[in-house]
Order: structure tokens, then C-alpha cells, then sequence
């Protein structure tokens, strides 16, 4: 049984950072391209980064590139989402997702497993 549990939200002022945690188990790590999205109350699921499978070439949206950064340990079996300099506009609940597919892929229709999400509040 696969499963992506997230960890590390939370409430954090203007400016400030968080680091989120997706621990997989159930799945070949290596094998997934790993991606976060992030979903506001009554807005629809966004794509926000994405890497690629071993840690590979990474992907941003417009909207956190030079703030947020993807990595992954495949020791551990774990994504991470570093994100500083935190506006209020991120708030939202943070989901790591896994993707079988080659491709850079922002759709969450084509990732495979997804995590239950953390909650991230930036207060301003």
C-alpha cells in the first residue's frame, strides 16, 4: 500500500519560512517524479514544484521561484519543500503527490499517489 505523509505545516508570520516533508512508503522512491501542490479555500489544486525522479531537474511555478526549493532524499524516502520569504497569498494546504511519468507534468490528473496535505497559514 503506498502512502505520502506530509508534515511540517503550519503558522508562520510574513517573511518567515517552513520546511514541508512528504515520507513515502509503498513505492520505489527513485522511480517517481515528485511534485507539491497546494489548494486555497475555493480555489482549485495548483501545481507549485515539481523534481524529477533521483533528484533531477527540478520545476517552479512562476509564483515561488527564488523562494520555495524541492529537493529529495532517496535514502530516506523523502521529499522536502523549503520555502522562505512566506506571503500570505501561500496559504493554503501543501500536498506532496508522486508521478510515474517521464515528463514534467503540472496536472494533478497525472500524478499517481497523493499525501493528505499540511496545513501552511502565513499570517501578514
Amino acid at each position: 500500500q503506498v502512502q505520502l505523509v506530509e508534515s511540517g505545516g503550519g503558522l508562520v508570520q510574513t517573511g518567515g519560512s517552513l520546511r514541508l516533508s512528504c515520507a513515502a512508503s509503498g513505492l520505489t522512491f527513485s522511480r517517481y517524479r515528485m511534485g507539491w501542490f497546494r489548494q486555497a479555500p475555493g480555489k482549485e489544486r495548483d501545481f507549485v514544484t515539481s523534481i524529477e525522479r533521483s533528484g533531477g531537474s527540478r520545476y517552479y511555478a512562476e509564483s515561488v521561484k527564488g523562494r520555495f526549493t524541492i529537493s529529495m532524499d532517496n535514502a530516506k524516502n523523502t521529499a522536502y519543500l523549503q520555502m522562505n520569504s512566506l506571503k500570505p497569498e501561500d496559504t493554503a494546504v501543501y500536498y506532496c503527490a508522486a508521478s510515474a511519468r517521464w515528463s514534467v507534468t503540472t496536472r494533478p490528473g497525472e500524478y499517481d499517489y497523493w499525501g493528505q496535505g499540511t496545513q501552511v497559514t502565513v499570517s501578514s
